[in-house]
């Protein structure tokens, strides 16, 4: 038996480590960064590095990238994750940078990993060394760096929008794992049946190192059981509750919130429910879901259909009472009938203005004819003098008064649409103008 001190066989790498590319040659997706004459591209081909900002979702290949150009440009590699390092941790890869260029006469590249982690402070810290080039800085990130990132830091680093991989560039990821015999599966000789190799796509959702980490655990299985395959029912095993990404409270939880939103707004049915069903399905709470379903009532369809703020208001009571999954078939109901709905952000545009005027303009006082007199002392202060009660207008309706300060007796927030039911109060509010026009009474002369 070999003693453990003198065994030379490497230690275990998962296989999506072993399968990382060590040359540009390798790497699979990303063509519209990558593809001849992008700069990107160009920076690996030449071996020209520059400080940038890798942006994109898990798997896709951020710190692949950053490993290719340190090798490309022969570049001392340093690696730090936001989520494990602090200050110390930032001032030794400093030190050491600086180790590296003033006696070993190298480049270095410094990559941080989840850099959107690091505070304001700690972002700040890598800028002098960024500038005197003891480092070439590479960040990868998995939220948009307009919101998490120092403008400094960004005027200084290239942002790159990193792509979730498309079915296309995954199965070419699963050949190479399958077909290599040094790093992949080759020598295992594991296969999988066509329908299992895109039921593992389908399952990775864009994401290479879930792909393989999937097509890992399939191997150690068949491994274990003597198979150099699996049934259709044991890889499901191994797939089943994986979910579809949906990072929440991350970028992709707001774009598909807004793309539920977008949908309902512009009237398609289809697409709101299918966003509807991606977020139920990633793991997003139905009643968050609800209470923005309850905002798209009010803000997209409003007075045009008043019944939908009604129907989303049942439809979260109905989740609240019943839960999943009951409670999520009335909230499809709901998102189905508002894209179905007329719309109008009438309500949404006059509540804006009206807030606007409020917090732009000066504290105006209340008009005395409009003010109450519950006291002998009030009415002699002649509140409410000269006040009309409109239920004693046949109409309903004392053509002439305002009821605004009179500083803004001519101001309008709310146009009705010409859709649903505004159509309705259109015609109503220019009736009731035009008898105010017509009035001998005028409040405000």
């Amino acid at each position: 038996m070999t003693d453990s001190l003198f065994n030379t066989e490497q230690p275990y790498q998962p296989l999506a480590a072993r399968l990382r590319p060590v040359q540009l040659s390798e790497f699979i997706g990303q063509e519209h960064i990558l593809s001849p004459g992008k700069p990107l591209y160009e920076a690996l081909e030449n071996g020209q590095a520059h400080s940038m900002i890798l942006w994109g979702p898990p798997g896709t290949g951020k710190t692949t990238l950053a490993r290719l150009l340190a090798s490309k440009t022969q570049s001392h590699f340093q690696a730090l994750s936001a989520v494990l390092s602090g200050v110390k941790d930032i001032r030794a890869a400093i030190e050491k940078a600086q180790f590296v260029r003033d006696q070993q006469g190298k480049k270095c590249i410094l990559f941080v990993d989840e850099v959107h982690r690091f505070n304001k402070s700690q972002q700040d810290a890598f800028l002098p060394y960024i500038e005197d080039g003891t480092f070439v800085f590479i960040g990868a990130t998995t939220e948009n760096p307009s919101f998490e990132l120092n403008n400094a830091l960004l005027s200084r680093a290239r942002v790159y929008v990193l792509k979730s991989l498309s079915p296309e560039a995954l199965l070419g990821i699963l050949q190479q794992a399958l077909g290599d015999n040094k790093r992949g599966l080759g020598e295992q000789g594991f296969t999988l049946t066509d329908t299992q190799k895109t039921a593992l796509v389908q399952s990775a959702d864009g994401d290479a190192r879930r792909l393989l980490n999937l097509l890992e655990l399939a191997s150690e299985l068949a491994n274990a059981e003597n198979s150099s395959s699996l049934n259709d029912e044991e890889l499901s095993q191994i797939i089943q509750g994986d979910t579809r990404r949906f990072d929440k409270g991350g970028d992709v939880f707001y774009e598909q919130i807004s793309a539920l939103h977008k949908a309902v707004r512009g009237s398609s049915p289809d697409a709101a429910l299918y966003w509807l069903c991606r977020m139920l399905d990633g793991g997003c709470d139905p009643l968050y879901i609800a209470r923005r379903v309850v905002r798209m009532a009010s803000e997209d369809v409003g007075n045009a259909d008043p019944r939908a703020l009604d129907i989303a208001l049942k439809a979260w009571d109905v989740q609240a009472r019943l839960g999943s999954p009951e409670g999520e078939l009335t909230l499809a109901q709901a998102v189905i009938y508002m894209a179905c709905a007329a719309k109008s952000n009438a309500s949404y545009k006059a509540f804006k203005a009206a807030m606007a005027t409020v917090q732009e303009g000066e504290s105006h006082e209340v008009p005395m004819h409009m003010r109450n007199a519950p006291t002998r002392l009030m009415k002699d202060m002649d509140y409410g003098a000269d006040y009309r009660y409109a239920h004693d207008d046949p109409e309903g309706y004392i053509a002439g008064e305002n009821y605004f300060p009179e500083a803004l007796k001519d101001k309008h927030f709310y146009f009705p649409t010409e859709r649903g039911l505004e159509v309705k109060i259109k015609e109503k509010m220019t009736y009731l103008r035009k008898r105010d026009k017509d009035s001998d009474f005028l409040r405000y002369k």
